[in-house]
């Protein structure tokens, strides 16, 4: 599982599941930390949906860490002042790197939850589509 669909569950989900993977890491492996839980400021990119050129929509204040396992960096980044989610996302990208032994359950957990996620989307999509108008009932 890559970087960036791991990561897009790993928000999606919510601080929880990064908090017990990030756990299981620190039960049993040395967590050094290089860069404390620190806050900026980065320009958010949206993607104009007309003519599909790339502009900063504004600055979002965001939170990041990095820490060291076995030799691998991680690095956690996440939206707001969420410290410990930084820290606990970081953990997993350095577990990740470090290919640590816990992976293979990793994969299987991530890969439920996304499929969880999705149909959660699927259905809130549905809802909506039900208030939807069709216009083209109407006749001139």
């Amino acid at each position: 599982m890559n970087r960036k669909r791991r990561t897009t569950i790993l928000v999606k989900a919510g601080a929880s599941l990064a908090k017990e993977m990030a756990r299981e890491v620190t039960e049993h492996y040395d967590v050094k930390e290089i860069v404390a839980p620190r806050n900026g400021l980065t320009m958010l990119k949206v993607r104009e949906t007309a003519k599909r050129s790339l502009f900063y929509l504004g600055e979002v204040l965001m939170t990041e860490t990095m820490v060291e396992i076995e030799g691998s960096i991680g690095k956690g980044m996440v939206i707001g002042l969420e410290e410990e989610w930084s820290r606990d996302l970081a953990i997993i990208d350095a577990a990740y790197g470090a290919k640590l032994p816990i992976m293979a359950r990793w994969n299987q957990l991530l890969q439920a939850k996304e499929e969880a996620i999705i149909d959660q989307e699927n259905k809130e999509q549905a809802h909506l589509m039900e208030t939807k108008v069709s216009f083209e009932t109407m006749s001139i």
